[in-house]
């Protein structure tokens, strides 16, 4: 495959140049242009022709979010955010990531000693990706009353659920949990994100979806109607007592080059749970959650797995999937209502 051509987008020239120099020390990646503002960048994908273009959210005249609709509108192609680690620019990359973004990446602080960190890889998963940049124009919202009605009948039996996900999971993520309803089985997830933007992508799904969402917090008993989302970049998630199941915070280093990693967190619903749970794995680069899901499927659980088709990358789910620790893969659309199918009461005969 020939280098992945980028278009690097920031008002600032320092940030330009490190953008840069980062990716420019890659030898399968490279950097054909720069530009500072919107207009220059509109101008510089006309003459350039870039695989993947880099944006700041943060520009003048006009942000990075006007800017990458306009893009998804007129010319859908990859684009990865780069955004300040704060409150405002978490929200602002979830917007992003909704509005069609391939990922998003925090700008570093001052005496980072690996800036930017693995932008290059997401660079090139950007260039790669099969994806179909088609914007429908149409926004995530909350569920309808309809919606909410059409689930009035599911009764949890005692199911857990298991997710995975990465590159693509803001998305993702949202498709599947607005098919759960209110009493929704006790769910799990792991979404490889910055420690900043997890709180505020709790809240987020937290207000488009029906059950409740919260980032998990250590020793949090897993209820029926509750959705628990791994902090990011700090701790790894788990499912431990089996009497009474609660949510566990594990201080341990970086597995498969994740913290939180899907694995952990599979392989605690593996021991734990047993048959009565249900894994799933979606978007994502690398390989982190499948031999996880393996173990779930091993013990006895259901197991399913997103679609080529429908991932922003076809990592994760390609690799569980050749594992075999996926039993059914399945287009993102319809993953939430099998999943909950097969959790609900009346398939187990229990009340």
């Amino acid at each position: 495959m020939s280098a992945a051509r980028v278009l690097v987008v920031d008002d600032s020239a320092t940030m330009r140049g490190l953008i840069t120099a980062i990716l420019s020390s890659d030898p399968d990646v490279q950097v054909i242009g720069q530009a500072a503002d919107a207009m220059q960048a509109r101008q510089a994908i006309k003459d350039l022709d870039p695989d993947v273009i880099t944006l700041d959210i943060e520009m003048p005249n006009m942000n990075g979010l006007e800017f990458l609709e306009k893009i998804m509108r007129l010319r859908p192609m990859p684009v990865i955010m780069v955004s300040t680690l704060t409150h405002k620019g978490a929200e602002a990359s979830l917007a992003a990531l909704e509005i069609g973004a391939f990922d998003c990446v925090g700008k570093p602080l001052p005496g980072d000693p690996h800036p930017f960190g693995d932008l290059a890889e997401k660079v090139k998963a950007a260039a790669r990706s099969q994806r179909k940049y088609i914007i429908s124009g149409n926004k995530v919202a909350a569920p309808s009353a309809a919606n909410a009605n059409a689930s009035s009948d599911y009764r949890a039996g005692r199911k857990i659920i298991a997710i995975g996900s990465s590159t693509g999971g803001v998305e993702a993520l949202i498709a599947v949990l607005q098919k759960f309803p209110a009493n929704c089985p006790p769910t799990l997830i792991t979404q490889h994100m910055p420690h900043t933007f997890t709180k505020s992508f709790a809240e987020r799904l937290n207000r488009l979806c029906a059950p409740t969402v919260q980032e998990a917090t250590d020793g949090a008993r897993l209820e029926i109607g509750k959705v628990y989302l791994a902090p990011g970049g700090e701790r790894h998630l788990q499912v431990v007592n089996a009497s009474s199941p609660s949510c566990r915070l594990l201080d341990r280093e970086p597995v498969n080059g994740h913290r939180p990693s899907v694995d952990v967190l599979f392989d605690s619903v593996a021991e734990l749970a047993g048959r009565n749970a249900v894994g799933v794995i979606l978007t994502g680069m690398g390989r982190d959650g499948a031999s996880g899901l393996l173990k779930m499927r091993h013990a006895g659980a259901r197991t399913f797995g997103q679609n080529e088709k429908t991932c922003v990358v076809y990592g994760m789910p390609r690799v569980a999937y050749e594992l075999g620790a996926v039993e059914t893969q399945l287009p993102l659309g319809s993953i939430g209502e099998e999943v909950l199918k097969s959790t609900a009461a009346r398939r187990e005969g229990s009340e």
